[in-house]
């Protein structure tokens, strides 16, 4: 007798991981307009210490609210590895690119989540070091910008092609992939524009978030919804591809 339970719906979770992506994206969004004040310029130890010393509390929340966001593009770029490789095993390679550089993407967030908390922890209780301020802000700057655009174009073109490749998912979501890779790769110069937060093309500005970070919220929110309802089309690739 075959005791055995059947394993999760990686389709389901894969989707409902993506779709958790976009909602704690948004929200977290959302958060940091209504309850942080606009960033001073960095070169003003003053306004930084006063500013960091202020939002202290709640840039520890931010970054304990991101590692909720974080875990769930584990989960999904879990289950759209898995997704890929049962219809089309021998693209397994290339699915381990995107899956590992979304690893590290997950990673290099992290740090630059730990690099914020550490702004923080650096006003409780203590007198403010500005020069320490400066130093951990331009890191994880840099971290959620360029070295973050980096790894994202990396993630989507990969997914881009074993998307189309395999027809395990919509073929417009992988269209949609490549177009997300190549504004990820246009932002990347914003690492010379400098840290004034008055600039759209500064380290980390609004041009990263226009062109970076809300195109690959919107690929992530796709995919998902096609996993979720698309499971005819996985068993079409998948006869396909047996055929």
């Amino acid at each position: 007798m075959n005791d055995r339970r059947p394993g999760p719906d990686v389709r389901r979770w894969t989707g409902i991981a993506a779709i958790a992506v976009g909602v704690l994206t948004l929200a977290e969004f959302v958060l940091q307009l209504v309850l942080f004040s606009p960033a001073p310029p960095i070169d003003s130890a003053d306004a930084l210490s006063a500013s960091v010393s202020s939002a202290a509390n709640r840039l520890l929340f931010t970054a304990l609210f991101d590692t909720f966001l974080l875990s769930a593009i584990i989960v999904f770029i879990s289950g759209f590895r898995q997704l890929i490789t049962r219809i089309r095993p021998d693209l397994q390679w290339v699915t381990g690119i995107m899956y590992g550089s979304g690893l590290l993407l997950v990673g290099v967030t992290l740090a630059g989540d730990a690099f914020e908390g550490a702004t923080a922890l650096d006003t409780i209780g203590l007198a403010p070091d500005p020069s320490s301020l400066r130093a951990l802000t331009v890191g994880d700057t840099l971290m959620f910008g360029t070295i973050g655009c980096t790894l994202t174009a990396l993630v989507t073109a990969s997914a881009a092609y074993v998307i189309i490749a395999s027809g395990a998912l919509p073929r417009w979501t992988g269209h949609l992939a490549y177009g997300v890779a190549a504004l990820n790769l246009l932002s990347l110069p914003t690492m010379f524009g400098g840290t004034s937060p008055d600039s759209f093309f500064a380290a980390g500005g609004g041009a990263t978030v226009l062109l970076a970070t809300f195109p690959w919220l919107i690929w992530v929110v796709c995919v998902g919804a096609a996993a979720l309802r698309d499971t005819h089309g996985t068993t079409l690739a998948q006869s396909e591809h047996s055929s």
